[in-house]
């Protein structure tokens, strides 16, 4: 049987109360059964972040979330372009993802 006949629509409800978070820095931290993802927003021309978010993951949803963001990336970029980074270019620039 083909697997995408198995999925189901999944309905998603979003509490009122719920607002949208900027962040322009990640800090990552895992251990033997959970990743976490510590979302920040960094103050500009400062030493300091404020924590936004913080969301743990099993190891198992960080691979899927990593295949996925990797699909929409590949999509966004051949609609858009290629995304080019700082860090890429200049190496004095520092990424805004900490692996910790």
């Amino acid at each position: 049987m083909n697997k995408k006949a198995n999925v189901q629509q999944l309905s998603v409800k979003m509490p009122d109360t719920l607002e949208p978070v900027y962040s322009n820095m990640i800090r990552i931290s895992h251990k033997d059964d959970e990743f976490t993802l510590t979302f920040l927003h960094r103050m500009p021309e400062t030493n300091l972040a404020m924590g936004r978010a913080m969301v743990t993951i099993t190891p198992q949803h960080a691979k899927r979330l990593l295949r996925a963001l990797t699909a929409n990336l590949q999509k966004y970029e051949s609609t858009f372009g290629e995304i080019r980074l700082l860090e890429d270019t200049e190496p004095k620039e520092k990424s805004n993802v900490e692996v910790v």
